[in-house]
């Protein structure tokens, strides 16, 4: 179920540094904007510990890749959202949260198929289905400064 948007423009970056990104039960900090592939990509991250049942957990980074237009503003919940249309306010449905490590490496979120990929220097990175296979390589790494 989704629910109308009030504010259908494209928001700035400073729109997304002021607010965090909620992505499979996380939120994320925007990093940055960059062009990749004649597409303005938004780059959102997060650092959080390996697994607590470990006795020397390590960190992790996760980077969350996906274009400027599909970032929604939530007003009434204060958060960041993703909606492929850039208009649509999806319904936040509570969900149990998963260790990175346990997750599947293909799922939908907000009703957008991702997909997860190791990334350089302890990362994992996530990017929608449909654009994967080009932003989840070394080149789409780079573009955003991920090496």
């Amino acid at each position: 179920m989704y629910l109308p948007s009030l504010a259908r423009t494209v928001l700035t970056a400073g729109d997304l540094e002021v607010n965090v990104l909620e992505f499979r039960q996380r939120s994320f900090q925007f990093q940055r904007i960059v062009t990749f592939d004649g597409r303005e990509v938004a780059h959102f991250s997060r650092t959080e510990t390996e697994t607590e049942s470990q006795f020397r957990p390590k960190l992790i980074h996760l980077h969350l890749l996906v274009p400027v237009e599909w970032v929604v503003f939530d007003e009434p919940n204060d958060v960041l959202l993703l909606a492929r249309d850039g208009a649509t306010i999806p319904v936040r449905l509570s969900d149990q949260v998963v260790e990175v490590g346990a997750e599947r490496t293909e799922f939908d979120e907000q009703g957008i198929p991702f997909r997860r990929v190791g990334g350089p220097s302890a990362s994992y990175v996530y990017a929608p289905g449909e654009i994967a296979d080009r932003w989840l390589t070394a080149d789409g790494f780079a573009a955003v400064g991920l090496v």
